[in-house]
Parts: C-alpha cells; structure tokens; sequence
C-alpha cells in the first residue's frame, strides 16, 4: 500500500481535478478516498466520512453492497464489454426491457450512452433530426432554463443557462431560447409561489408564440433544477411546461439524471404531475452509481421517424464505444432489483418526511436566507443579510469553508458557491440522517459567525 505522502505528491503532480481551481489544490491536503460502506467514505488514513451528496449525487444504496457487487463480479468472469454497433448482447438487451417496464408509460425505446451529458446530447441529436424526418426542418431551436444545468459537453452546455460554467465557451453554443427559471426565493415578481409559476410559464408561451414552427423541443430538469442552486420548482411548473410543450408541437425533453431513481421521493419526478415525456434522459442513479451508464428513452413515434431502408440514410448516426457496457447495465439491472426487494421508494417516505422537517431548524441560523428541499435532496442558500438578500461574494468562498468545516467532523459535502446541496444516498437511516444533519448546521453556524467577526 502506498502512503499518504507519495499519493499526495502523485496527485499534485499527475492529476487534474474537474471543477477544481488546481492552484489552491496544490496548497491543500486532500482526502483520499480508498474504500467505502453504507453512507460511508473511508480514507487512505482510517477516517471515515458520512457521504452527504452521494458521490455526485449518484449513490442510491449505499456502497459496497454485495448485491451490485455480485451481479458485476459474476458479469466480470464472463465478458466485460463488446461492441453493441450491429452487436447485441444479454444484459443490454435484459436492461432495456426492465427500464421500458418502470418508465411512464409510452416510453418504449431505450438508446445507451456513457453518462448525463451524453444522454441529453443524444436526446438534442434525436429531436433535431425526428423533425427533419418529418418534414419540419425549421424546428431545430432549444428552449430551456434560465439556470439550468445539463451537462459539459458542447450541445449540453448550449441548453445551460450557468454563465459561470458556460461563457468561456459560447463562441462553440448553438442558438437557444432561454425561459426564466422559477426561482421563488430570487424572483423580482416577490415570493408568492403561485406567481412565480405562472410568470415563468407566461414567459415561456411568449417564446413559444414567437417561435412558433421553429422550436424542437422544451428541455427541463424536473421538479429540481440541479447544478443551478438546487432550486425546487413551484407545484404545477412541469406540468404546465408539458402542456405549453404540447400545444406548440415541440418534444418534451425531461433531463432525469440527478432527480431519477428515487431521488425526489418516486422513481421519476415527474410522475409527481403526472407528466409523460417524449424523451427521458438517465444516468446517475441509473448504476447506484457504481459505473459509467447512461440511457435516453424516448417513444415509438420518435423512434419510427428513424425507420427507413438502408439506401435512406435515416439511421440515428449516433453512438459511444461502451455503449450498452455489460457491466453497467448488469449493475442497473441489480440497483432496480433492489429497489423492488426493499421497497425502497416506499421504505424512504418517512426519512424525507424528517429530513423537512429537520431542514426547517437551519432557519434559526441567522445568514440561512433559503431552504429549499424535494425528496431527498436540499439547497442550504447562504446570504450575508437575510433581509435584503445579499449575497456573499464568492471569493469569500463561505460555502467552500463550510464544507470543510463539516469535513473535519465526519461529512463530505460540495458546494454550489453559497448553496450548501445535501444529497445523501436513499437508504440513510434517520439516525444517519440526524448526523449529518447536525454536522452540517454546526459548520454554517461556526463559519457565518466567524464570518461576521472578521
């Protein structure tokens, strides 16, 4: 086993970090992860960490567990990867099927890809040339999201609406039309809920009439809008969103990577409305976040307008060398299984119901000016003044400095500039869930009151 020092000094001169500022890296000492179980990460060192947003927001059961471990193992000893380009093999195919089986109902095509971006750029790629296919080649424009998040490649990046990850590279974006978020806390309209909703989705028909004939597709995180600052939608947005979707004839793109698989309380946010969408992304939870795997479900009317004979040039030219991998897709089939065996949607009710509950005591702390929360997951938003709503300029980094306050007690979190996200995997007991709970409003209280002093 090496020691600490030589990974260190590995690291610092080998490795780059993603979303990671290196310079000031090169000045820390990191936390070198070996192993993990349950809710726990564990270090090179011994010390062990509460994983308070689930490796990226993707771990559903916990890691280590032996079930995903055996279906990967016994995967292993048999092949671990062929080509499914003019290829098929048992688990894809296994997959596809069970997803169709869980998915709303309508979604019956199952395209593979290697994670969330990929699995939106896929669905961008199928929506613009569906309609070329059927004779509307004007319909090549993307609404989405005043601060969304999709994902880093470059036709993910074009229906993002972060400037800070985005604007560096927007002579490489196409051409969207961007709708305002729901952003109730930050919204100038005031804070009824109901109005926020309905300005936003009065803005969005606005583009729609205007760009009537020309939009492909409505793209939207679900419920909660993810990297932007874990900002929860007002009840009713995405099924308005659908309506408005469907009443311009545009596709319906619902980007599911972080709110799929139980993360917003029901297998997929949107069956919270009931909404159908023409094409649903996956990836994150789709492994229990235990592979690279990603899936875009669309249905048959979307898949028909690919069929053709050979010499039509119809195909879907589109495709990842690991597609359908054998060992992410025996590890999805795994996680579902579990799912089921535990009744695990059902089992977490109780847990998101304390875990509102709990959330609401961070209100006590003088600098929390937001609490947002949605199944199992939360945006902790941080403000120098709560009645005027300040802001603390970044290069303060107080939710960085929180985050590592909260390290050095026992939980490993990641920050969203003054959003302090809480995304622990489902299955945390509510003793587990106290824990971290309380380790997290000790490092807001300790640092936005040094803060203050300084």
């Amino acid at each position: 086993m090496l020691d600490y020092k030589t990974l260190v000094d590995w690291d610092r001169k080998y490795l780059w970090h993603p979303f990671t500022q290196m310079k000031e890296w090169m000045e820390e000492s990191p936390v070198i992860i070996e192993r993990g179980e349950g809710i726990y990460l564990i270090d090179v060192n011994g010390n062990r960490y509460i994983d308070g947003v689930a490796s990226m927001w993707t771990n559903v059961h916990g890691h280590n567990r032996r079930e995903i471990n055996d279906s990967i193992t016994t995967q292993l000893n048999m092949i671990s990867h062929s080509s499914l380009l003019g290829y098929a093999n048992v688990p894809a195919i296994q997959l596809a099927k069970r997803l169709v089986e869980i998915t709303p109902h309508g979604l019956n095509k199952v395209f593979y890809s290697d994670n969330g971006a990929t699995s939106v750029e896929v669905a961008l790629k199928m929506a613009c040339q569906f309609w070329r296919q059927n004779g509307e080649p004007r319909r090549k424009v993307f609404l989405h999201l005043d601060a969304a998040y999709h994902g880093d490649t470059v036709g993910a990046m074009s229906v993002g609406g972060i400037e800070l990850f985005h604007k560096t590279f927007e002579n490489l974006l196409f051409e969207t039309r961007v709708s305002p978020a729901p952003y109730v806390y930050r919204s100038e309209t005031g804070q009824d809920s109901e109005s926020v909703r309905d300005s936003c989705l009065h803005e969005m028909e606005s583009i729609l009439q205007t760009c009537k004939g020309e939009i492909a597709a409505v793209i939207i995180e679900p419920l909660i809008q993810g990297a932007g600052g874990v900002i929860v939608s007002p009840r009713g947005f995405l099924k308005g969103a659908a309506e408005l979707a469907r009443k311009y004839n545009a596709l319906l793109i619902l980007d599911e990577v972080m709110t799929g698989f139980g993360r917003t309380g029901r297998m997929w946010a949107c069956e919270h409305e009931g909404v159908v969408p023409d094409i649903l992304c996956t990836a994150k939870g789709l492994t229990a976040g235990y592979l690279p795997l990603a899936a875009t479900i669309t249905t048959d009317e979307v898949f028909d307008a690919f069929l053709g004979d050979y010499g039509d040039f119809r195909t879907f030219f589109h495709g990842h060398t690991f597609t359908g991998n054998q060992l992410g897709c025996v590890a999805a089939l795994a996680n579902i299984n579990l799912f089921e065996e535990t009744n695990l949607i059902d089992r977490i009710q109780p847990t998101i119901e304390h875990f509102k509950d709990r959330l609401k005591e961070f209100y006590t702390l003088d600098h929390v000016g937001d609490v947002r929360v949605c199944g199992l997951a939360a945006g902790i938003e941080l403000v120098r003044d709560r009645v005027s709503k300040e802001e603390y300029p970044a290069a303060d980094k107080v939710g960085m400095r929180v985050c590592r306050e909260a390290l050095q007690h026992g939980a490993i979190l990641r920050p969203l500039i003054n959003v302090i996200v809480l995304m622990p995997p489902l299955q945390i007991t509510i003793t587990e869930l106290d824990q971290l709970l309380e380790i997290v409003y000790n490092a807001i209280k300790r640092i936005t009151e040094e803060h203050l002093r300084s």
